[in-house]
């Protein structure tokens, strides 16, 4: 593979030099192959959009201000123009899987390419199973996992904050799991009744089937075996990142350029490695072609990607000039100035799974169990476990169902409508199955999580209202009880449209780890209560100063503050429910989680479990 080039190269193209602009085209351009061909799998417009990227990079170039930045920068701008293509027209049916042609499938190049067998071909099928919102973040997060991009570079192209690109990180994780669990079981000798539901199947991939067939297995016994001895994707993915592009393809293959300035880049770029002869002449003519428009100001190069045979005779590629496109760069959200004890919210980092320790002391005796005390709760080893030993009578995972973390027999599980995006018949209709409560739009007010208007919000909720489930409200990150604030115009608007909200949910993150703590949360929370005369959900609560130093309580601080805090909300009438946040102690919350797996509760473990 053709390595990056470093910054001086970035430096000498931005000042124009056109053997570095060769370069950085040549350098640069598997990568953002390997995004956009993965982003769109299975679509006919891969080719346009890497050429429409490289264009808008080498256009805007001279406005990169810091050369180290960029390869962020042009990750960036590589899924904005995904996204513009999805927004601009419906991308291009997939072809029917009978049809599909090696040289042009995605998943088939990267097989084929990358030399993939056993569990990492698998893996590679599997991602034809992703439900479309997935298959961006599986583009990028691909290419964590192998070594080629880093954790806050996927955070500056997607706009998400940290924490929650960890959310979507790992739940993406998760239906990758049961997609490959899917190709196992579409590849094994079939049982009678798995033979019998797929008698309706048209051999698409597609969510609804997934999650049929994914059901199917769980409760099999002898289709169950497909979900065992899975390799972590991680593991399989070090190492496997960028798909050479397609030696050869026609795509590769059209006529000079006509209109080439004085000056323009001519100098071919390297070759990829392991790239056949017949790649040689189509990869130095499409680096030059983009180079060479760049230089000259021609405006957008259209060239047919998707011909299936050399053009005909004397034809000429058509060169439309248009204006230079501005190019919209997601950036991360700036800082929020909120109250010190209620810091704003942000879902979840749910990476690593850890093994257990060697050793454990004796297990303790099953944990009271109070209605009203939860988890809330991500994927990770012991989950179900740790549900049950924290003595948890409730959890949510921030889902509309219990697919990604099933919970223990006797465990409630509560679904959510996490945002404007789930507020969908199919979705709507699972969760009337999953149980009597449903919780509403996670943190509204913040453009890093559900990111809804007030507006938006109210003109949702009779969809919601229509399941006949008990509802709880929207979850503000912070301000429950200000006048005029986003929760406040939520219920005002709700009472005038006499819309029903059965109860209230709230989040509160103390950046003050004195005894103080424990008072500052409870008289929040009983402002709301007073405000609004509903009962209250407590869906995330906890220790956590986001901008300032320490970040984390210590563990006695944490002890105290659990200790008080559920005692008091257990006194409460008007408190119906609450979560801690969260229940894993892995990875990234190792800080501040309460289990390292089924039975190793942390200190703040331990105060959780002796609660209530």
């Amino acid at each position: 593979m053709v390595e990056q080039p470093g910054t001086a190269t970035v430096a000498a193209a931005r000042a124009g030099d056109p053997v570095a602009i060769d370069r950085l085209v040549a350098g640069y351009l598997p990568l953002v192959y390997t995004i956009v061909g993965r982003a769109l799998e299975g679509h006919a417009d891969v080719d346009d959009v890497v050429q429409e990227v490289m264009l808008r990079v080498l256009r805007n170039l001279g406005e990169l201000r810091d050369p180290a930045a960029f390869r962020s920068w042009l990750v960036a701008i590589t899924v904005r123009q995904v996204r513009e293509r999805f927004r601009g027209r419906p991308p291009a049916a997939p072809l029917d899987f009978d049809l599909r042609d090696p040289g042009a499938d995605f998943t088939d190049l990267a097989i084929t390419r990358l030399e993939l067998s056993g569990q990492r071909r698998e893996t590679a099928e599997a991602t034809r199973w992703l439900d479309e919102e997935n298959r961006e973040l599986l583009a990028l997060w691909w290419l964590e996992a192998s070594g080629e991009l880093t954790r806050d570079e996927i955070v500056d192209a997607t706009g998400l904050g940290r924490q929650h690109a960890a959310v979507r990180v790992q739940r993406m994780k998760a239906q990758l799991e049961t997609a490959r669990a899917v190709v196992r079981a579409l590849r094994a000798p079939r049982c009678p009744q798995l033979a019998a539901l797929l008698t309706g199947w048209d051999g698409q991939p597609g969510a609804l089937w997934r999650k049929r067939i994914a059901r199917h297995t769980r409760d099999c016994r002898d289709c169950a075996p497909v979900w065992q001895d899975m390799v972590e994707a991680e593991r399989l993915l070090a190492g496997m990142a960028l798909v050479p592009l397609p030696p050869g393809a026609a795509f590769w293959k059209f006529p000079t350029l006509p209109g080439t300035a004085t000056g323009a880049a001519t100098t071919a770029p390297a070759v990829p490695s392991g790239a056949g002869a017949g790649a040689t002449a189509g990869w130095k003519v499409l680096a030059a072609a983009i180079a060479t428009a760049a230089v000259a100001g021609a405006g957008a190069v259209v060239m047919s990607y998707r011909e299936t045979a050399e053009p005909p005779a004397g034809a000429a590629a058509v060169v439309a000039p248009q204006p230079s496109p501005t190019a919209v760069i997601p950036s991360r959200a700036p800082a929020r100035s909120v109250p010190p004890s209620v810091p704003p919210s942000v879902p979840p980092s749910r990476r690593a799974t850890v093994s257990p320790p060697a050793s454990r002391a004796a297990t303790p005796p099953a944990a009271t169990r109070s209605a009203k005390k939860g988890a809330a709760v991500w994927r990770f080893a012991g989950a179900k476990a740790a549900l049950k030993d924290v003595g948890a009578a409730w959890y949510y995972g921030w889902a509309p169902n219990d697919d990604e973390v099933p919970g223990p027999a006797g465990v409630e599980f509560v679904p959510m409508i996490w945002g404007a995006a789930d507020v969908d018949d199919a979705t709507l209709k699972q969760v009337r199955t999953e149980g009597d409560v449903l919780l509403g739009f996670n943190e509204p007010d913040l453009a890093e999580q559900s990111n809804m208007t007030v507006e938006a919000a109210l003109a949702a909720w009779p969809r919601l209202e229509a399941t006949g489930m008990r509802l709880v409200s929207p979850a503000v990150a912070f301000g429950g009880d200000t006048p005029g604030g986003w929760l406040d115009r939520f219920m005002a608007g709700a009472a005038a449209r006499g819309a029903r909200v059965d109860a209230i949910a709230l989040h509160w993150y103390g950046s003050d780890f004195s005894a103080a703590a424990v008072n500052q949360f409870l008289g929040y929370v009983d402002a709301v209560h007073e405000r609004y005369g509903k009962p209250i959900w407590i869906t995330e609560f906890g220790l956590i100063d986001f901008g300032g130093s320490p970040k984390y309580p210590s563990d006695a601080e944490k002890v105290r503050f659990i200790k008080g805090a559920t005692a008091g909300l257990e006194k409460r009438a008007h408190v119906e429910r609450y979560a801690w946040f969260g229940l894993p102690a892995v990875g990234d919350s190792v800080d501040f989680g309460l289990y390292r797996d089924g039975d190793s509760p942390t200190e703040a473990g331990k105060a959780y479990r002796d609660a209530g």
